[in-house]
């Protein structure tokens, strides 16, 4: 490998690192350096953007410790027969250029993750010596989250979980028979098995803290997973029962989606097209209506069409919707949350406060469009205090009315 300098290292391996979508940082405990101790802080307004739950942007540096890789999946830019250029950082170096690019107010916290050099074991003892050395030589007090790899001995994996916010461990396609084909050097059963060694870990320290204050924090942001989307033949049923099994089973903070790109000299066996972009976003659209919406995994893909694919033009809520129309109209003064949240347009805060407001005056159609972007997506599926759809409901145009017009977005708009 050539001898690079940091820069042009920094230039390769963030670049490489785009491919990463699972790098939020919600969820962890809060550490700030005030008081003269530390560095860093998980906190406060930020080179990647990730956005809080309270819609704060928070800045990552996210990088891969390097691209060079053993293993020769399908459908990843670094595979050993990719024809990239290749870089590596050590773990030295990885550690300043976190703690200059934070003294500088560049970042907020560190994503890592990396190619497989050598063995599993040795690429992840680099991991966790970039954390450990940030944590313990310079009490980086600021985020860290660490990509883990599933064939490394537990007890590398179990260290990384004690210096880092939250761990991933992906378990890249949405199906079996996807891995086989398109990542035959790894094994559904090991990521399983790590993903349930790290649920365990993470219960289990929880428990520990409850009893003894001292107790370390393990991955205090939990761990989370990402699918790669349209690389293999799953459709998007697949995909929502995946990730809702994965919810289920392993206690995950999040599952994301990461559109299949096409890469230079690819597989044989890939599509030559990428998937809609579009795809993604309503794949998470469904991912919110199971974690928030009280939507089951088997109503979600109902929305979907004969061929097991979400509609692209609507969400999939509205698309629900207009397939089980006799669950329409909700009264908003009386209907009870549950009911409110699957109305198309009306999102968890709408909810909120139209319970509130309820309790002290009949709710207008007035009142709801203030609570809402678009009242015309709204109007056919409730009734007010002083209106009813009477016949809009049941009209055979509905998605034609409901459905948002796609206009042009103006370059100078406010």
């Amino acid at each position: 490998m050539a001898q690079l300098d940091t820069r042009e290292k920094l230039a390769i391996l963030a670049d490489a690192a785009k491919y990463d979508a699972s790098c939020a940082s919600s969820g962890t405990v809060k550490r700030d350096s005030r008081g003269g101790k530390g560095v860093g802080s998980t906190e406060g307004m930020g080179i990647c953007h990730a956005y809080a739950p309270d819609g704060r942007c928070i800045s990552l540096l996210k990088i891969l410790l390097t691209n060079s890789c053993i293993f020769d999946c399908h459908y990843c830019i670094n595979r050993k027969s990719s024809n990239v250029r290749r870089a590596r950082f050590t773990a030295q170096e990885v550690v300043h250029l976190t703690l200059a690019f934070y003294k500088r107010n560049y970042i907020e916290g560190l994503f890592l993750s990396s190619g497989i050099i050598r063995s599993s074991n040795y690429t992840m003892e680099q991991l966790v010596e970039v954390a450990r050395a940030l944590r313990e030589d310079h009490d980086f007090r600021g985020y860290i989250h660490l990509k883990t790899i599933p064939d490394a001995d537990p007890e590398l994996v179990r260290q990384a979980a004690l210096y880092a916010d939250r761990v991933s461990i992906n378990v890249e396609l949405p199906t079996v028979s996807g891995l086989e084909r398109l990542a035959p050097e790894k094994s559904a059963t090991r990521i399983e098995g790590a993903m349930k060694d790290m649920k365990l870990g993470i219960e289990d320290g929880k428990d520990a803290r409850k009893k003894y204050r001292s107790a370390p924090k393990f991955a205090p942001a939990g761990q989370s997973t990402q699918m790669i989307v349209g690389a293999d033949a799953a459709n998007d049923g697949d995909i929502v029962m995946r990730a809702s099994q994965l919810y289920d089973r392993f206690a995950l903070r999040r599952v994301y989606y990461s559109a299949f790109s096409p890469i230079p000299s690819p597989s044989a066996v890939l599509p030559l097209k990428r998937p809609p972009l579009m795809r993604e976003h309503r794949l998470y659209q469904s991912d919110w209506l199971m974690r928030f919406y009280g939507f089951k995994p088997r109503e979600v893909v109902s929305a979907a069409g004969d061929d097991g694919m979400l509609p692209l033009d609507i969400d999939p809520k509205l698309a629900w919707a207009l397939k089980f129309r006799d669950s329409f109209p909700v009264d908003v003064n009386k209907a009870p949350r549950e009911q409110l949240l699957r109305v198309p347009g009306l999102g968890t805060k709408a909810v909120k406060r139209l319970l509130q407001s309820r309790r002290w005056r009949a709710i207008t159609l007035d009142d709801v469009a203030r609570l809402t972007v678009s009242i015309a997506k709204v109007r056919p599926f409730i009734t007010t205090s002083d209106w009813r759809p009477t016949l809009l409901t049941d009209r055979a145009d509905l998605k034609t009315l409901v459905t948002p017009r796609e206009t042009q977005l103006d370059l100078f708009a406010g």
